[in-house]
């Protein structure tokens, strides 16, 4: 159990750099560990201001964490149209969102139990 939260930890600090890399905005993690029945440990949910950044952050993530821990998503959704891109990491699911998408499905809110973690930028 305790590797798996190490490696879990490793992974994401990788996706939090991927995010970073490329400037994603509002990074928050949402703990899901503590509800019971939840699909993963931890969700971490971000926004870019267009499509292209959307796409640009799941690139930048993808590539952090395939290089720095050799981890490739087990399934991503919404490559498509990048208004709400999830890479499903098995125990870390990622959501990025346009702006406006994440305010209208609001996950946050959805999972209102979960400990949240609002990650500072410094761009």
């Amino acid at each position: 159990m305790l590797e798996r939260e190490s490696a879990t930890d490793q992974l994401v600090t990788q996706i939090i750099s991927g995010i970073e890399e490329v400037k994603g905005q509002n990074i928050e993690i949402l703990d899901l560990r503590e509800i019971e029945n939840t699909v993963c440990d931890y969700f971490i949910i971000c926004d870019g201001t267009s499509n292209t950044q959307v796409n640009a952050i799941v690139n930048s993530i993808q590539k952090i964490v395939s290089k720095s821990i050799k981890e490739k998503p087990w399934h991503v959704e919404g490559s498509e149209n990048a208004e709400w891109v999830l890479l499903d990491y098995v125990h870390v699911v990622v959501h990025v969102f346009q702006k406006h998408i994440r305010e209208f499905y609001d996950i946050e809110g959805l999972w209102g139990d979960a400990r949240s973690v609002k990650i500072e930028t410094t761009y």
